[in-house]
């Protein structure tokens, strides 16, 4: 799923007052395009799921005994469900708010048609994953020193910068190429992320660039929802 950031109404609005009138229609005239790359939601099936015969019973499914849940992959939508015995199951990988509730309603139906007495409740989008790419490289060292207030960066550890926005709530990782990811609550909150942080890096532009087509990475997509599967994994270890 593609949210489309029209150029006239966005930019205009994105706008620097303090710019020049050449910054202002250079502004006018982008066109950003946000790639929603994975949503991550969680509901609960209100009774008790034996793995075992989930395992042996279900399609496309892994036994994780070891992490006491099994992994259930769906082709229509493309998703994967991670399933706990206390009833919590947790679907990652769809491309939309959409598609992820299809996803997680097909799941509790599979499992019905297994005996299980699955009721659909609790149903919440936990997380969702958002790329979008700038049409220029950025400087981050100068971006970083600018804004400490909200923004880290350590190149030791990781090669972008992370800036924290408290309102809409949305964490941004910002590479050197223009490439920004943005972990948000909700779809309607990276849309108005993108729109809070594109007049601020637009100050430190450096090389234009030109993008074509982005080639879908699905492992790479995960690796931003792995916390939120680690974290659900902690919270039935301590059921």
């Amino acid at each position: 799923m593609a949210v489309s950031a029209a150029s006239q109404d966005i930019c205009q609005d994105l706008a620097n007052k303090n710019s020049v009138p050449e910054e202002r229609a250079a502004q006018e005239q982008t066109s950003l395009d946000i790639d929603i790359a994975n949503v991550v939601c969680s509901f609960r099936s209100r009774c008790h799921l034996n793995l075992r015969t989930i395992a042996l019973n279900g399609a496309n499914v892994i036994y994780k005994r070891e992490l006491g849940k099994v992994t259930m992959k769906l082709r229509r939508p493309y998703c994967t469900a991670n399933i706990w015995s206390s009833g919590k199951i947790v679907c990652t990988g769809a491309r939309s708010d959409e598609d992820a509730k299809k996803g997680a309603r097909r799941c509790a139906r599979v499992l019905q048609n297994m005996g299980f007495q699955v009721h659909f409740s609790e149903y919440k989008v936990v997380n969702v994953l958002g790329i979008c790419a700038m049409p220029f490289t950025i400087k981050i060292t100068l971006f970083s020193k600018q804004h400490k207030e909200n923004a880290s960066y350590e190149p030791e550890l990781h090669p972008g910068v992370t800036y924290k926005i408290r309102s809409p709530k949305a964490v941004m990782k910002i590479f050197s190429t223009g490439s920004i990811t943005c972990t948000a609550p909700c779809v309607a909150n990276i849309q108005r992320a993108i729109e809070h942080i594109y007049p601020l890096v637009y100050e430190f532009r450096g090389d234009a660039v030109v993008r074509g087509p982005r080639r879908g990475n699905r492992e790479a997509d995960f690796e931003d929802s792995e916390d939120e599967e680690d974290s659900e994994e902690d919270d039935e270890e301590d059921d």
